[in-house]
């Protein structure tokens, strides 16, 4: 039984890399095919296979689709605003031309929390131009640290889909995330943030473009402050709970009234929901947007949910598929038993995937169905289960290169040639997740 459950693992993610990879297959049908051949493989009749892929389904998309429909809502509301260009103007009068790399890594940082990576780099790259031109020096100097901090929340910190998706995979507390993500991105934005940048800047020289408005001209923008209020708020809150609500509190001596208070204002749908209003209003219709408009975007802001969505809910099926056949509670044992540490294999299967396929988004899922098994089978504080979503979300960010869009992405709008985005875009995307590994690893035997 223990052969056929290990064949059927191995069946699983050779069929999932193959259709991915070779047949071009899109994600989302790759994984729910997997799922079946596991089923088949392991022994499962056709009743509990198909009972295992809804029950997955539906059990992540009731949370996940929820967090990351309502956090795509609030990232339309700011990107149509303004405020992220508002944002970065502001960091940069208080930081100066001086320590302009680090005002774009931490513009790059609070901006990637509600804004897609994509969207808020296409938002951004022109203020790196701008800061380039006025002093004369590498566009890398600052385009490196910007992406650094978009790349690290990305992946790392809630309510951005991917932390998100991991997090509820493997049951771990949104709000330790929060906590364990920051102080895990913060070293990892600093590392391949502007010290890198330093380095890369003097090495590759690009040209500056000379088209384009001047970013950083006055223009009305949101006050900046409100900006940061309105995106720190369903933060807070989640983090709030966690803090006041854990487990790791003990005996809670709040009277039941503020007790109910925070449970229901920490949890992220209402932390989000509240956040929404404040950008629908603030951000919308007292800065003139008409209602019809505000519908508009709010439409076009779920479009690029969607295709997360679904694919979040197919990983939720892979777990629930390793967890029904015992392949999971198999492969956990076996690792209890050997010398890795458990956050060096979630990982190792995040980066494998992840350089395979190109993806990030796909890998974290995916690892993070590989991976469930191993804490449901183990006993695990809720922040070192935090800690398994920041591992997987350090593999899923290693050796970005010609399979992952955001490679192309960046090269194209910084005008590099494909060896330069290997040295600077890769490279950090690599220090970015040995980083988050060694931060992780260390965090593991604090909490």
């Amino acid at each position: 039984m223990e052969y056929q459950l290990l064949i059927a693992v191995g069946v699983g993610i050779s069929a999932l890399l193959f259709m991915i990879l070779k047949l071009k297959i899109q994600a989302f049908i790759a994984l729910l095919i997997v799922c079946i051949l596991v089923g088949i493989v392991a022994g499962l009749s056709p009743e509990m296979i198909l009972d295992s892929i809804k029950n997955g389904m539906g059990g992540t998309l009731g949370f996940v689709a929820t967090v990351v429909g309502l956090g795509a809502l609030f990232g339309g509301l700011l990107e149509h605003s303004g405020g992220a260009q508002g944002l970065a103007k502001y960091i940069l009068k208080l930081a100066g031309e001086k320590n302009a790399s680090w005002a774009m890594m931490i513009t790059g940082f609070i901006i990637a929390i509600p804004v897609f990576f994509d969207v808020a780099f296409i938002i951004l790259v022109p203020v790196v131009f701008a800061i380039a031109r006025n002093t004369k020096k590498s566009v890398l100097l600052y385009a490196i640290p910007l992406l650094a901090g978009l790349a690290i929340t990305h992946s790392f910190i809630p309510p951005t889909p991917g932390p998100v998706a991991v997090a509820d995979i493997l049951g771990a507390n949104l709000g330790w995330v929060i906590i364990l993500g920051f102080i895990t991105g913060i070293p990892a934005a600093i590392v391949s943030g502007p010290i890198f940048a330093k380095y890369i800047a003097k090495k590759i020289s690009i040209s500056i473009p000379e088209q384009g408005t001047d970013i950083l001209e006055d223009k009305k923008y949101p006050n900046p402050i409100t900006i940061i209020a309105i995106i720190a708020l369903p933060i807070l809150l989640i983090v709030l709970k966690t803090v006041f609500l854990g487990d790791w509190m003990g005996e809670n001596f709040l009277p039941e009234s503020i007790t109910y208070t925070i449970a229901l204002l920490g949890h992220p749908f209402t932390a989000l929901i509240i956040a929404n209003l404040l950008a629908w209003y603030i951000l919308g219709i007292r800065r003139g947007t008409g209602r019809d408009e505000l519908l508009k975007l709010s439409m076009k802001s779920f479009q690029p949910a969607g295709a997360i969505i679904l694919l979040t809910g197919a990983g939720g099926a892979f777990k629930q598929i390793l967890v029904d056949t015992k392949a999971g509670e198999m492969l956990a044992s076996s690792l209890q038993g050997s010398f890795i540490h458990p956050l060096l294999f979630a990982f190792i299967v995040a980066a494998l995937i992840r350089v395979l396929q190109g993806s990030a988004t796909t890998a974290m899922i995916a690892a993070a169905g590989i991976a469930s098994p191993i804490i449901l089978a183990g006993e695990f504080s809720a922040a070192q289960i935090a800690l398994f979503v920041i591992s997987i979300a350090s593999g899923a960010t290693i050796l970005s290169h010609v399979n992952d869009s955001g490679f192309w992405l960046v090269g194209q709008y910084l005008g590099l040639t494909e060896k330069q985005t290997f040295r600077s875009w890769t490279v950090m995307t690599t220090l970015i997740a040995c980083t988050g590994l060694v931060m992780s690893l260390l965090l593991w035997y604090v909490f």
